[in-house]
């Protein structure tokens, strides 16, 4: 190996993606140690690098060309020794000039990252920071093109405002709220929206045409105010996801799919409050018919589309605001190659039927689906594309409607767990990859569900 040229040996090592084995590689010689050295642009910064600061300062001069730095302190303990914190920052940033994408997790001792100056990707989980000068800075700055917040407790979604022209450049956008709620309960988000004006509620002077991917995820809102002007802004969008977003309507999704023309995928998770209907007794999820139908009628590219819907009593189907009709019209209208339902209590035979016929249909997850038969997987096997079928927690599904799949040999993958009724034997030559379990992550996991988190 010693006698290959310089150039071909760097581009083995570049092919190496496994951490362990390039720190193994870096060993067996001194030439490899250098070239390793050289092209490694990533590391992960976590409780086994200890003393931290002397084990950062020792990577961050072994390493030169760093692109992106991970520093997740999951799991930690006193007996770990202490965490980096901001000052440690001021080092990455000063020895990393090649530095573009940054993660914090779980750092109890950083409250600021203003001092990594030259980010893309920037992706925060850390309660303790709570500071909006970084927001401001990096927003003016500019560069940004991710930005990820997520459990940020001093952090509210009108701080986020701060971040001004940097929306203009942003293209992934991702916020979460810390905590989270069951049902109807939810707690309430402090701070206040410094932009808005009670007269003109929606005139965010704010541009981000640029953003592509949005995540927005459990905290409360009202029309027109907060972060939800982004979902009549974000004229480039391309991949939605609104998990547990109390606040939005029908309203939303509507001017949503009128401004997002090259939508391709959305995914609502939904939970139901009270609403003032005209009939009903108005508890049911956000969203209604109206909104799947404007979606159908705007948003052609769509080809993805994931429902989940949690707290929702399958005996009062009013309390999920769609219903098959909609959903039908949704999956005729646009060319859905994903779909995933999650506590669609409504689906029944007709939408399987309704699937049979969906053209490019590629990849079916069903879960906690009660009203999924032998008879609806009848129809399902005859979907002229299906290569990917998951079903979870479906427990009407027995060992004769999986022989349909399995005589109809179409799928390439199926995947069957915690529906009792089915048989191990019974899956068996349906895909080319199977996989069975009697077990799965509970409904509140598969929903991403937490209990109340006081604090």
């Amino acid at each position: 190996m010693e006698d290959l040229p310089e150039a071909l040996l760097a581009e083995i090592v570049l092919r190496i993606t496994r951490t362990s084995d390039l720190n193994s590689l870096s060993l067996v010689s001194k030439r490899l140690y250098i070239i390793d050295s050289s092209q490694r642009s990533a590391i992960r910064f976590g409780c086994d690098s200890f003393p931290a600061r002397e084990a950062l300062a020792s990577l961050c001069s072994r390493f030169p060309n760093l692109s992106k730095v991970e520093i997740d302190y999951a799991g930690w303990t006193s007996g770990h020794g202490n965490q980096l914190d901001n000052k440690d920052l001021l080092v990455i940033s000063s020895q990393c000039p090649s530095l573009t994408e940054l993660t914090l997790s779980f750092c109890s001792d950083i409250n600021d990252s203003v001092s990594c100056k030259s980010l893309s990707g920037l992706l925060i989980n850390c309660e303790k920071i709570g500071s909006v000068e970084w927001l401001e800075y990096l927003g003016w700055n500019g560069i940004l093109e991710e930005l990820v917040v997520r459990n940020c407790k001093g952090i509210s979604q009108y701080d986020l405002l701060q971040f001004g022209p940097g929306w203009m450049k942003l293209r992934k956008f991702d916020f979460e709220m810390k905590g989270g709620f069951w049902g109807g309960h939810s707690y309430e988000e402090g701070g206040f929206d410094p932009l808005y004006n009670i007269h003109k509620p929606s005139r965010y002077d704010i541009c981000c045409e640029s953003l592509k991917d949005l995540r927005l995820a459990c905290f409360k809102t009202e029309t027109e105010v907060g972060l939800c002007f982004l979902l009549g802004k974000c004229k480039s969008l391309e991949r939605l996801c609104l998990e547990y977003v109390h606040g939005l309507n029908d309203n939303d999704i509507i001017v949503l799919s009128e401004s997002c023309l090259n939508l391709k995928s959305i995914s609502l998770w939904l939970t139901p409050t009270r609403y003032d209907d005209l009939d009903g007794d108005g508890f049911r999820t956000a969203f209604t018919d109206n909104s799947l139908k404007a979606l159908a009628l705007n948003c052609p590219m769509l080809e993805a589309v994931e429902l989940t819907f949690a707290g929702c009593v399958h005996t009062y189907p009013s309390e999920i605001g769609f219903t098959q009709k909609g959903l039908v019209v949704l999956i005729q209208s646009c060319l859905i190659r994903v779909l995933v339902l999650n506590g669609a209590n409504f689906f029944d035979g007709e939408g399987m039927m309704t699937l049979s016929s969906a053209s490019l249909l590629e990849t079916l997850e069903l879960v906690d689906c009660r009203e999924v038969t032998d008879a609806g997987l009848h129809f399902i096997a005859r979907t002229p594309c299906l290569i990917n079928l998951t079903l979870r927690l479906c427990k009407r599904v027995t060992d004769v409607g999986v022989a349909k799949l399995v005589h109809s040999q179409k799928l390439e993958s199926l995947i069957i767990e915690c529906c009792r009724r089915v048989s191990e034997q019974a899956v068996l030559g349906a895909g080319r990859s199977v996989q069975y379990s009697v077990e799965t992550a509970s409904p509140g996991e598969l929903k991403r569900i937490y209990p109340m988190i006081p604090g």
